[in-house]
């Protein structure tokens, strides 16, 4: 029975005689005291939390029991175990939660989770409190009218394959994704979200308008570059460290029907690099619409050329010279097409196409929907699945290399180091920095272009290579660019110190700090990330946090 019913059945005794009435009085109260208890019997909180926040009137359900499943990720490599998780139905349910965190003496940390694609716990909460934003959910499409461009309003916790297909009802798409779909908008937007599609329109952050966040002290804000625009910068690649995204104001475009989609081939890396680099100085209309590059073992294994041809299609080996080396290099382009351009799409790639300097005759093409293009990892996952490639440790690294860098970079890592594969995908494919804001709170190398390199890798079931083997191989790759002045940056960003955070920030740190001061001064929010400790909270007087 809901305490407010309790209240209310005892509230009615009154129409009892005065003897009964004291009994079920007594007996009401006794009740309503079991399940006050009951409510905070499980819960591993300190016993002031335990109380306060089973008090909460809450739209949705606070746990403190089932908490296996908020302790993993897809990383399948560090398991914190919160105390309780909350299943939100309403923004007042977050802020509610944090606010009496925040108004709470003890040292209980909160972290916001998606569906969980973290790779070191960076959404997980050692003993404090996960929120599963996958319970927020809400789409509104706003197509455009009166001079104001289309957008779509998304709750944090929404997958952005359901807003694509909330979008592409109205003919329209969201102009900047992520190449794996099954990720929460408040995920992503607290990274950057790059993908083929960032080279023009920047990440999925340069493309936002608007947010609705609690932060820190539980408060629910509306912000936007002219309204708490302070806010709103720190919390767009913020890492989660400011505020809590629950609704995403997204722009716009018109959506395409299909794509011709390509693949080429080279062994010569530095006319690879050129090509991507000519390609995306092209305007709009005059080039193509996607751009990736990904780095293949020279040899027909499932990670080498036998993978570059399409479904039904077959690579001649011939065609690859004895001089390419041990890796190849693939470029993946896009070109976008409607329905009415169905017969000037192939004579419009190949004049694209012409002045490029990829292996003769390796090329592949074939035509895609739209959606299909962009839903494409999630097919690789299906597969995966079945194979139990999927649920294993992911030991992935992402970098940003400078593109003064990228040359050197290629010899010792690609043609040396990983000259074997990654044993998964290895990206490699440019940036355009003009398309990132500096006011927010992503950082990247201080160049123009600069190169995204993922390591997409997985142990398999064998641990053959071990999980420890490949977390050896990405620390050898920081060693070598910390050694030779790569000028790099992690992209989903991953340290153990807050001297590391630092020197990723460089001298965007001080400010970074400040924001945490000014939005979130407990130290409350996302501590997978690491980057802070809630202990005491911020010093006003050294602005750091005290240990």
């Amino acid at each position: 029975m809901h305490r407010e019913g309790k209240m209310r059945m005892i509230l009615s005794v009154a129409e009892c005689s005065p003897g009964s009435a004291l009994a079920l009085m007594l007996l009401f109260v006794k009740t309503l005291m079991v399940g006050l208890a009951r409510d905070t019997y499980n819960c591993p909180l300190p016993k002031q939390d335990c109380t306060s926040l089973a008090a909460l009137k809450l739209d949705g359900n606070l746990s403190f029991s089932s908490t296996a499943d908020a302790a993993r990720d897809f990383g399948n490599m560090r398991h914190d175990y919160p105390a309780a998780v909350l299943y939100p139905a309403s923004v007042g349910d977050i802020s509610a939660v944090v606010r009496t965190v925040y108004a709470s003496s003890s040292n209980v940390t909160i972290a916001a989770k998606g569906p969980g694609h973290s790779i070191h716990g960076q959404a997980q909460a050692l003993h404090g409190i996960v929120i599963e934003m996958s319970a927020l959910r809400g789409i509104e499409v706003f197509p455009g009218a009166f001079g104001v461009p289309p957008y779509v309003d998304a709750r944090g916790g929404e997958l952005w394959i359901d807003v694509l297909r909330a979008t592409l009802k109205a003919g329209l798409a969201p102009r900047s994704l992520t190449d794996y779909l099954y990720l929460s908008v408040g995920g992503t937007l607290s990274n950057a979200g790059v993908s083929g599609q960032a080279f023009r329109y920047g990440p999925q952050i340069s493309n936002v308008i608007e947010l609705e966040v609690v932060t820190g002290k539980g408060d629910i804000s509306t912000c936007s570059p002219f309204q708490n625009a302070d806010l709103f910068f720190a919390v767009l690649g913020g890492l989660g460290q400011f505020a809590i995204i629950t609704r995403a104001r997204i722009i716009l475009e018109p959506a395409p029907h299909k794509v011709q989609w390509i693949r080429a081939l080279y062994s010569d890396f530095k006319i690879f690099t050129r090509d991507q680099e000519v390609l995306m100085s092209q305007a709009k209309g005059k080039s193509f619409d996607y751009i990736e590059g990904s780095v293949i073992v020279n040899s027909k294994d499932r990670h080498g050329w036998k993978s570059v041809p399409f479904q039904g299609q077959n690579i001649n080996a011939t065609l690859i010279p004895d001089s390419a080396g041990p890796v190849l290099y693939c470029l993946e382009l896009t070109k976008n097409y409607f329905d009415h351009e169905v017969d000037t799409i192939d004579k419009e790639v190949d004049a694209l196409l012409e002045p490029l300097g990829h292996l003769p005759s390796v090329v592949f093409k074939k035509d895609a929907p739209y959606l299909d293009f962009l839903d494409r990892v999630h097919m690789s996952e299906e597969r995966l699945r079945k194979l139990g490639l999927w649920d294993v440790p992911h030991p992935w690294m992402n970098l940003f290399i400078p593109k003064s860098k990228i040359v050197e970079f290629d010899a010792w890592a690609f043609k040396h180091y990983l000259r074997d594969g990654v044993n998964g995908p290895l990206l490699v494919y440019p940036l355009d920095r003009m398309k990132w804001d500096s006011r927010m709170s992503a950082v990247t190398p201080n160049e123009d272009i600069f190169y995204l390199v993922g390591l997409l890798r997985y142990a398999s079931p064998s641990l053959v290579p071990s999980v420890e083997s490949l977390k050896n191989q990405n620390k050898e790759v920081i060693n070598f660019c910390q050694a030779n002045g790569i000028g790099y940056k992690q992209y989903l960003p991953h340290y153990s110190t807050q001297e590391e955070w630092a020197r990723h920030f460089g001298v965007h740190w001080t400010k970074f700090v400040e924001r945490k001061f000014m939005f979130d001064p407990k130290a409350i929010l996302s501590p997978g990330q690491r980057v802070f400790s809630r202990i005491k909270g911020l010093s006003e007087t050294s602005n750091t946090f005290l240990e």
